[in-house]
C-alpha cells in the first residue's frame, strides 16, 4: 500500500508564491518518476512538473521559468516550488508518483487558488 499525501496548497494573490510538498508512504522503496498534475473545473487533469529518481524534469510550456520541481529521494519526497503565480494557475494540485512506468499512484489533491 502506498499513500501520498500532498500540503501547501492555498490562496495566494497574483505575482505570490507556494510551495507545495508531497510525502510518499508505505510498501515502494522508491520511485522511478515523481511530479504533479493540475486539474481546473471543467478541464482534463494535465502535466504541471516532473522529475525522475535521476533528477531530469520536464515541464508544461505555461510553468517554465516560474515553477521548479525537486525531490528528496531518501525521504521519498517531491516539492514543487511555484513564483509569480497567476489566476490561471488556480487549480487542483496533485501529486504522482510511477514505478517502473506501469504502475501509477496519486494524492488526494491540494487546491491552489491565485485570486486577489
Amino acid at each position: 500500500q502506498v499513500k501520498l499525501v500532498e500540503s501547501g496548497g492555498g490562496l495566494v494573490q497574483p505575482g505570490g508564491s507556494l510551495r507545495l510538498s508531497c510525502a510518499a508512504s508505505g510498501s515502494i522503496f522508491s520511485f522511478d518518476a515523481m511530479g504533479w498534475y493540475c486539474q481546473a473545473p471543467g478541464r482534463q487533469r494535465e502535466l504541471v512538473a516532473i522529475i525522475t529518481e535521476g533528477g531530469s524534469t520536464n515541464y508544461a510550456d505555461s510553468v517554465k521559468g516560474r515553477f521548479t520541481i525537486s525531490r528528496d529521494n531518501a525521504k521519498n519526497t517531491v516539492y514543487l516550488q511555484m513564483n509569480s503565480l497567476k489566476p490561471e494557475d488556480t487549480a487542483a494540485y496533485y501529486c504522482y508518483a510511477e514505478v517502473a512506468k506501469t504502475i501509477h499512484f496519486w494524492g488526494q489533491g491540494t487546491q491552489v487558488t491565485v485570486s486577489s
